[in-house]
This record gives C-alpha cells, sequence and structure tokens, in this order.
C-alpha cells in the first residue's frame, strides 16, 4: 500500500486529469466507485492504483505519493509537436492590496503537454503570472507562478481566480452572494471583499486559476 494520503492523492489526481467527482477517478482508476469508498474510510491507497495512473497518463509515481515534479513521465519519443508554449507576462497577480502591474508584456514561455492542457480548459487562452503577497497563504505564495485560463470566468463557488478591480489585479477565491460577489483570501488575517451589485461593473474575472508552481530556495 502507498504511504500517501487520501486527500493529498486525490487533490493532485484531481488536478492532473481535470477529475471533479469520485465517479470520474473510479472510471481513470478502473475500479468500482465503492472502492474508492473504502479506501478513503480506511485511508488507503492500493500500489496498483499508482501503477495504473502511470500505465495510463504517464502519471510520475514520485509525484503521486510524495510530490516530486515533474506530474508526467515524458515518454522517449516525445516530440516537440506534443507541447504548447504558454507565454508568462509581466503582470504580477496579487495575494494583498492588489498590484498595479497590469503590463501584458511577455516575459518568456513554459512548455507544457498539449493533452495535459486540453484537459484543464483553452490552451491557447492561458498565461502565466506571478504571485507577491500573503493573503493566499499557504495555498500561494509570494513568487509561486500560476497558471491563469482567461476562457474560464463563469464563477464557481470556492474557485480560485485571476481578479481586476479597477486598475488592479488579484488572486482571491471567488463566491457569488445575494447583493454580488465575495473574495476570499485564505489567510484568515485578511478579512473578505464585498463587491455589491452598484460596484460589479468594476470587477473583471479574468480567469480561473489551474495550476501552480513554486520554486525552492
Amino acid at each position: 500500500m502507498s504511504s500517501v494520503k487520501f486527500d493529498i492523492f486525490t487533490k493532485r489526481i484531481g488536478e492532473a486529469l481535470n477529475i471533479r467527482s469520485q465517479n470520474e477517478l473510479a472510471s481513470n482508476i478502473g475500479v468500482n466507485p465503492s472502492a474508492i469508498t473504502q479506501a478513503r474510510k480506511k485511508g488507503i491507497i492500493p500500489d496498483k492504483w499508482i501503477l495504473q495512473l502511470y500505465r495510463k497518463y504517464n502519471l510520475n509515481p514520485d509525484w503521486v505519493e510524495r510530490g516530486i515534479t515533474p506530474a508526467f513521465i515524458n515518454s522517449s519519443n516525445a516530440t516537440e509537436e506534443e507541447f504548447r508554449q504558454v507565454p508568462k507576462v509581466k503582470a504580477r497577480l496579487c495575494a494583498g492590496g492588489g498590484s498595479f502591474e497590469i503590463g501584458s508584456e511577455i516575459e518568456g514561455y513554459y512548455s507544457f503537454r498539449k493533452d495535459w492542457l486540453s484537459r484543464k480548459g483553452a490552451a491557447e487562452k492561458m498565461v502565466l503570472l506571478d504571485i507577491f503577497g500573503n493573503s493566499m497563504e499557504p495555498e500561494f505564495r509570494e513568487g509561486d507562478t500560476v497558471l491563469i485560463d482567461e476562457s474560464q470566468k463563469d464563477v464557481l463557488a470556492g474557485a480560485v481566480y485571476a481578479v481586476g478591480i479597477d486598475d488592479t489585479i488579484m488572486v482571491k477565491r471567488v463566491e457569488k452572494h445575494p447583493k454580488g460577489l465575495v473574495l476570499l483570501s485564505d489567510n484568515t488575517k485578511y478579512k473578505p471583499i464585498y463587491m455589491e451589485k452598484e460596484d460589479i461593473n468594476r470587477v473583471r474575472i479574468i480567469g480561473k486559476a489551474l495550476w501552480v508552481c513554486r520554486e525552492f530556495k
């Protein structure tokens, strides 16, 4: 049995394969949904599940179990046609009070597998941005680089978005409320930002956050 915790396992697999339900997870692993329920209760992950994910999707077992990147193991015959270059833009997403650095100058490109991007959303609408500030810690930290899909603007409760308010941009969890929208920080030191209906025209949902990477110092 794998030593990875069940919740961590499902979170990693869900993010990598864009899985949104227990039934989808069972289908991708090739087991009955009841097996997922039993694994959740026991808190254990069978090794054969990780092997199946490697064989079917090239998911890296070290990443599944210990978070050691990359998430996918490229096959030896991988070609440039299997990858897409996603631009990293100069704008910085603020996890704090707001950033006025909203220029779209491209600083460089990161390579992602096309099949992975297609499972996440519209690859041609994706950009990478850096984060500064600590309002979204511990999940998003200062210096992280986050992948944003600008085609995904519909608000899903609790999802994380790049949001523009007037001339500022920030990264927040967004939820609807009867009088408008509320922007939430993961760091409890920061109060929710309520945008009433009369202020909605000041708010722009730039795109949904899909993935984040972190450079260790």
